[in-house]
């Protein structure tokens, strides 16, 4: 069996305030998942958090059911599932990034759908299963307001909200020889891709040398020295943070 080490903080909300934190990490007996819920820009809709919280517990129970099952089915049902069982529409709905990983005998399989990424380690190096579709369109201007995120969701970009054929445009992995994994949030994979703080490599040192709550410390510490984003623009001064580590014998 792997060893998991499991590191969460939340962030604040886009007011500042601080929040429960609306990233879920969920480990099974033969898988993790992890899923970060689109902050909502209302307050009077269902939240983004409320979304990955009944989505998680749809996915593990289609990962107990089905655990050799393939990931982007088992992330489709469990997505029309939610969305039959509460009523929720595409383009109205609250949404969620999805990052799977399961382990079969000698083979390990991710799927990733939005900007959660998984890095798996072995002796060719590592290895990143990156969704950057959602990176991409925010980098180019396109996702400016509210109207603009909604109007590329699951056209531009995808990520699991109410229709289920989002699943099918995850990006999947297998891996053979693997000796461990990382699952992240993007409060997390920021002082990776936008802070520079460390590389992916770094962060697996930084997790069994110190511990997973020296990398989400590491990324607080660069963001409160930028309080208002002057040098690394976001919507919020802190974002959720969720790191996960496997860790294969």
């Amino acid at each position: 069996m792997p060893t998991i080490k499991v590191a969460e903080q939340a962030g604040v909300g886009t007011d500042g305030r601080p929040r429960p934190s609306e990233d879920h990490v969920v480990v099974l007996e033969n898988a993790v998942v992890v899923l970060d819920g689109a902050t909502a820009l209302r307050s009077d809709t269902l939240s983004g958090g409320w979304y990955a919280g009944v989505l998680t517990k749809q996915l593990t129970d289609e990962l107990r059911a089905r655990p050799e099952g393939e990931l982007p089915r088992i992330l489709a049902d469990a997505i029309s599932a939610v969305a039959e069982t509460h009523g929720l529409q595409p383009g109205a709905s609250p949404s969620s990034t999805v990052a799977m990983v399961r382990w079969l005998g000698n083979r390990v399989d991710g799927l990733v759908l939005a900007d959660s990424p998984i890095v798996a380690f072995g002796r060719n190096g590592c290895d990143l299963l990156a969704d950057d579709r959602l990176v991409s369109l925010r980098r180019q201007g396109k996702l400016v307001t509210g109207a603009d995120v909604r109007a590329q969701r699951n056209v531009g970009f995808w990520v699991a909200e109410a229709d289920p054929l989002a699943a099918y445009q995850s990006y999947c992995r297998t891996w053979t020889d693997v000796d461990a994994v990382l699952l992240a949030t993007d409060g997390v994979s920021a002082g990776v891709d936008d802070y520079g703080l460390f590389d992916w490599q770094r962060v697996l040192e930084l997790v069994r040398t110190q511990g997973a709550e020296a990398v989400l410390e590491a990324v607080r510490a660069a963001e409160r020295a930028d309080p208002d984003g002057a040098k690394w623009r976001r919507a919020k001064r802190h974002d959720d943070q969720a790191l996960v580590l496997i860790e294969f014998p």
